[in-house]
């Protein structure tokens, strides 16, 4: 258990109002228990409670041998996970739910008249896991770097008569031979008019010379999750293309810049959104700017217009302007970055700059 994001949680839950709250998100879990487990259909909560009774309830078939520090319950297949949480509960005073819990534990919770209400409370876990400690700042380095290294090994998958689907079929084993352990997300690989869809599924479309390639990838390492996006031009680079590109790399460093303690996030929004604008090209970037990350590749957390929060210290999140202008070119660049005390650190060190892959072998 680890006692000081515990303690974390718990303060949170106190300037909330919030006695007793059930988790039910395995990667929260995780993040307070240290144990990882994907429940499927059974029941797995954490129940947290100000007066310290805490306690995980788990499923028999789960192995929790690491787990220490809290009490576990124990439930077999069969029996009623969500009745042996009842026996937790201070049933005379409301209960913190997070937005995990599926609506068949969540009703039945409400049939065994387990507490005196619900409230929706993931804000007490999402705001403490927003906030990134030594810890997962060193492993989120480690997992951009795999990332990056990975970028490097992809260009050199782009090649006369290659399909999207061929080359994201060769991504996984690139990232396991880095040191990655898994995708974060499934890649997105898209040519030409394809990278103007933001959420083109890889097919069977061969590249052409002159085409965009895209990349938006990420792997799993130690843990975390990373995250990046580059685009390259075969063979050519049209002037408008150029034009677009370097609209999109100037809007990223510039909102890259504006990062610090204290910045509204929609403020840094708005410095990459504005650069877009004034180029010409602002209804084709379709998007908020980025999203927060780390255990799960998108977090409780975005760069938006809309986001209420400021930038504060721990605070890892995406900056990924695009201009995508239909059946044409699709440009993203992508970064990962830390809040520091004083500034940003960009996680991401792949180059930036406008890079042509030769059309010849």
């Amino acid at each position: 258990m680890n006692s000081e994001r515990l303690c974390r949680v718990l303060d949170t839950m106190k300037k909330d109002g919030i006695e007793q709250m059930v988790i039910t998100n395995p990667h929260s879990i995780h993040y307070l228990a240290g144990h990882y487990e994907e429940p499927y259909e059974r029941f797995w909560a954490f129940y947290l409670n100000q007066d310290g009774r805490h306690s995980l309830i788990a499923n028999r078939l789960f192995t929790l041998d690491e787990v220490t520090g809290t009490e576990i319950l124990w439930y077999e297949d069969g029996e009623d996970g969500v009745e042996v949480l009842n026996t937790c509960i201070a049933h005379q005073k409301p209960l913190g739910v997070d937005d995990g819990m599926t609506a068949k534990f969540l009703l039945r919770l409400m049939e065994l008249n387990a507490a005196a209400g619900y409230k929706l409370s993931s804000c007490c876990m999402d705001s403490v896991r927003a906030h990134k400690d030594k810890d997962e700042q060193d492993r989120m380095r480690r997992a951009s770097a795999v990332n990056d290294a990975a970028m490097a090994e992809f260009k050199k998958l782009i090649h006369p008569g290659v399909s999207e689907k061929e080359i994201v079929d060769q991504m996984l084993a690139i990232y396991k031979k880095l040191g990655g352990e898994k995708f974060s997300f499934s890649p997105s690989v898209g040519f030409g008019g394809n990278a103007a869809n933001g959420h083109h599924e890889p097919d069977d479309t061969v590249l052409k010379y002159g085409d965009c390639v895209l990349f938006d990838v990420g792997c799993v390492a130690d843990g975390y999750c990373s995250d990046m996006t580059r685009t390259f031009f075969f063979g050519e680079a049209k002037e408008e293309h150029r034009q677009v590109y370097e609209t999109v790399l100037k809007a990223q460093k510039a909102a890259e810049a504006a990062i610090r303690p204290g910045v509204p996030l929609k403020e840094i929004d708005q410095v990459a959104r504005d650069i877009i604008a004034k180029a010409g090209y602002g209804k084709y970037f379709t998007h908020r700017l980025g999203h927060f990350i780390g255990r799960e590749v998108h977090e409780k957390g975005e760069v938006s217009s809309a986001s209420p929060l400021v930038a504060e210290p721990g605070m890892i999140f995406s900056i990924e302007p695009g201009i995508y202008i239909p059946n044409e070119v699709g440009v993203r660049i992508e970064d990962l970055v830390l809040v520091t005390e004083d500034g940003v650190e960009i996680l991401n060190h792949y180059p930036k700059e406008l890079q042509i892959v030769a059309s010849e072998l």
